[in-house]
């Protein structure tokens, strides 16, 4: 048994993909400012290679990263007190250019640029409302490893 055939609708013409609105701004185009609170969490992550700081509003959305790579450093120089400076004072200036003005600083981790990250945090402008140590102390877990025989 076949089906009666139907008359065909004309579909309508497809939009071109430059015409169609679209999430993000065109390339070069100016993009909106974020709307952001004026305090913020500073998640710093210091390990003995490198450091990572995040920045976040009070929920957790990321308003700026840096790292001491992005600053421009290459191999053992990331792992210095100078680089995570660089890189703070970096990710600080982006946070305050959108409207941060005070944060709570989070360090995480061993490394060697915890205490210059947060210095340089607080001489970019951003007031520093406290500092908590959030670095996991294992409970006799995973073997740690090897001491170096330099």
């Amino acid at each position: 048994m076949t089906t009666p055939a139907t008359p065909a609708t004309p579909a309508a013409p497809a939009a071109p993909a430059a015409a169609a609105p679209s999430a993000a701004p065109a390339k070069g185009a100016k993009r909106s400012k974020k709307v952001v609170e004026s305090e913020g969490i500073a998640h710093i992550s210091a390990t003995f290679n490198n450091l990572l700081i995040t920045i976040t509003d009070l929920r957790g959305n990321t308003l700026s990263w840096g790292s001491a790579g992005k600053a421009g450093f290459k191999g053992s120089k990331k792992s210095t007190p100078f680089a995570a400076t660089v890189a703070a004072e970096n990710c600080g200036r982006e946070a305050m250019n959108l409207g941060l003005r005070r944060v709570h600083v989070r360090v995480q981790g061993p490394g060697s640029g915890r205490e210059s990250a947060i210095q340089a945090l607080a001489s970019v402008g951003l007031r520093v409302a406290s500092i908590r140590d959030v670095t996991p102390i294992p409970h006799n877990g995973c073997r740690p490893p090897k001491k170096r025989r330099v």
